[in-house]
This record gives structure tokens, sequence and C-alpha cells, in this order.
């Protein structure tokens, strides 16, 4: 069965490269060096670092399998022409006005991708899932722990 696409912008796709590289050549080479340091500290202290060590190795591989599998299955969303859209689709910045008055501004982009505190969210959280195939002026209603929250749409970039 195929996986589901990885969708991410040419900007997500570099970060994920990077940091894959980055933990192929200096993450495995510390965490080696972790290793071995805990192996020659003698049996006192051999338990505790080792363990310690090994955790770190493990959770590094499958970081490293994690990205490999995403890179797999990448699917790059083309900003340039999903900006010449009047729908809210992935890759969109979407601008949107509270009935606060409160306006905030979101790109929509791949879970992979996503990341709230810099105003990138995933299509597929609440918000996101709200937005998508709807058009300028269109009001959305989010069902939130604290009441409903009421967004509509001012711009589509």
């Amino acid at each position: 069965m195929a996986e589901e696409p990885v969708l991410l912008t040419r900007e997500g796709l570099t970060k994920l490269e990077r940091e894959l590289e980055e933990l192929r050549t200096v993450r495995r080479a510390e965490v080696a060096a972790a290793i071995r340091e805990a192996q020659e500290l003698g049996p006192d202290q051999l338990d505790a670092q080792y363990e310690d060590a090994k955790n770190q190795q493990a959770f590094l591989e499958g970081r490293i399998a994690e990205i490999e599998r995403a890179l797999e299955n990448v699917q790059i969303i083309d900003v340039a022409s999903v900006a010449k859209s009047k729908l809210v689709q992935v890759g969109s910045t979407v601008t949107v006005k509270q009935t606060s008055g409160k306006s905030q501004k979101y790109q929509l982009v791949g879970p992979t991708e996503a990341d709230p505190t810099q105003g990138r969210i995933s299509h597929k959280s609440p918000v996101g899932r709200a937005l998508l195939g709807k058009k300028r002026g269109d009001t959305v209603t989010i069902k939130a722990p604290a009441g409903d929250v009421e967004l509509t749409i001012t711009t589509i970039a």
C-alpha cells in the first residue's frame, strides 16, 4: 500500500534535507563518541551513561528513518501557483479576522512542516480543515474547548 504523500514547500524540503544531513554526519558521530566514552568509564558509571547514550542513538536512528520515509514520499507544494487560486489550498497564505476584530495570518502546510508559532498550520488541523476550499469573505466556525471561534477570510495569497 502506498504511503500518503508528504506535502512540503521547497523551503520545508531544504530544511528537512539539512536536518537529515546534520543527523547523519554530526549527531551520529557525537552519539557514537558518547557510547565509546561510557564504555571506557568502567562498571560503576557505565550503566547509566551507556543506557542514556544508547537511548540517544535509538532516538537519532528513529528520526533519521522518519525523515528518509518522508523524503521518499515528498510532494512539493507549488506556492507560486497556489497563490493565484481564489480558494484556500495547501500552500495558501490566509489572513483571517476573528469576531473580536483580531487578525491572524496562516500558511497552510503539510503536518511535517507545521509550526503554529511561525503561523504555519497543518491542513489537517481543525483550523486548516475548516479553511480548505473556502474563498475570500467566507466565514468558518471552529469548535474549540473554550467555545466556537468564527473566522472570516480577508485575504488569500
